[in-house]
């Protein structure tokens, strides 16, 4: 069943907001309002969650709150890859969740956090385990990123590879089974956490993992989910019955 919504992702970045065309942000909180609204409308038991912020930036939280969106909104988000991308430590978890909740008494969702095996994999497993030490009692939902690697022949949308190095290739590691289904050493730690941790996986069209996914994640006991289907899939053969 769909519990909550989330109003876009990373609307503070710029690989998902484009801050030329709108530098102050006031027609995405316009949008996010009017997105919110609708949610509540079709089925008010649906949580509406504000999209993930990635930095996690209690300035841009507060511009939103004096745009009204958290007004029309039941919880909000933020993502964090201390260990990958991050200029903070992992032990700063839980203060940055804080200054966030200094802005709003929304509950606060990690809707994205990882650690990718780029450099070794005992080096996921120590941050799996470290970062479920930090969130997991001060989050209100904290949910892995993500149950499988990204496949080596995709492009990592919206990343720049010439311009990124190293950084580029760690979003192709971020699973907890390798490319080629087989669990990585984080997977069993997983095990520990759920279903208090969930899972972030996306799904493309006619995707051939969603089956083993699907059974992956009744066998590691997780309960809630999040990810997406492209609103583009709508106009694809057989879009219905997928």
């Amino acid at each position: 069943m769909i519990e909550a919504a989330m109003i876009w992702n990373e609307p503070n970045n710029k690989s998902h907001w484009d801050p030329e065309l709108d530098p102050d942000w006031s027609r995405f909180a316009n949008m996010a309002i009017l997105a919110a609204d609708a949610i509540a409308s079709a089925n008010p038991a649906v949580t509406r969650i504000l999209g993930g912020i990635s930095p996690i930036d209690a300035d841009f939280m507060a511009l939103m709150k004096q745009y009204g969106v958290l007004d029309h909104v039941d919880a909000v988000a933020v993502h964090g890859f201390p260990l990958d991308w991050n200029l903070w430590q992992i032990q700063e978890w839980p203060q940055k969740i804080g200054e966030i909740s200094t802005v709003t008494d929304l509950p606060v969702w990690v809707s994205e956090v990882g650690v990718s095996s780029f450099g070794a994999e005992e080096v996921q497993l120590w941050g799996l385990r470290r970062s479920a030490e930090l969130l997991l009692g001060n989050a209100a939902r904290v949910q892995w990123y993500s149950l499988y690697d990204l496949p080596r022949e995709w492009g990592a949308t919206t990343r720049h590879r010439e311009a990124e190095g190293s950084s580029y290739y760690r979003h192709f590691y971020m699973g907890l089974l390798r490319e080629d289904g087989t669990p990585k050493p984080a997977l069993e730690e997983f095990l520990r956490y759920a279903p208090g941790m969930g899972l972030v996986q996306w799904f493309h069209f006619e995707d051939p993992r969603l089956d083993d996914a699907v059974a992956w994640m009744k066998r590691l006991g997780v309960t809630n989910l999040r990810t997406g289907l492209s609103w583009a899939d709508s106009f694809r053969p057989n879009a219905q019955d997928w």
